[in-house]
C-alpha cells in the first residue's frame, strides 16, 4: 500500500501562488494514477486534478487554467502548482491514488488578505 505525505501549505494572499508535493513511498506509486484532492471548511471533499502514470492530466473546472498537476516517477513524488490563488481555494489538500487508499493528514491552503 502506498503511504503519502502532503506538504508546502501556508497563508498566501488572493492571486498568489504556492507549490504542493506529495511523497510517497511504496512500488505503487510509479504505476498508479494519483489525484490531488482538498477538502474546505464544512463541505465535502472534491477531487482537484488527476494524473496518470503516463503523465496525462485532467482538472476540475474551478481550477483548470490555474493549477498544475505533475510527478517525478523516480522521486515516488507528486506536485500541484497553484496559482492565480482565491479565497475559495482555501481547504486542507490531500493526495491518494485514484483507485483508492488511505488519507494521508494533507497540507493545509489558506488563502487570504
Amino acid at each position: 500500500q502506498v503511504q503519502l505525505v502532503e506538504s508546502g501549505g501556508g497563508l498566501v494572499q488572493p492571486g498568489g501562488s504556492l507549490t504542493l508535493s506529495c511523497a510517497a513511498s511504496g512500488s505503487l506509486f510509479s504505476i498508479s494514477a494519483m489525484g490531488w484532492y482538498r477538502q474546505a471548511p464544512g463541505k465535502q471533499r472534491e477531487l482537484v486534478a488527476i494524473i496518470t502514470r503516463s503523465g496525462s492530466t485532467n482538472y476540475a473546472e474551478s481550477v483548470k487554467g490555474r493549477f498544475t498537476v505533475s510527478r517525478d516517477n523516480a522521486k515516488n513524488t507528486m506536485y500541484l502548482q497553484m496559482n492565480s490563488l482565491k479565497p475559495d481555494d482555501t481547504a486542507v489538500y490531500y493526495c491518494r491514488p485514484t483507485g483508492g487508499g488511505s488519507w494521508g493528514r494533507g497540507t493545509q491552503v489558506t488563502v487570504s488578505s
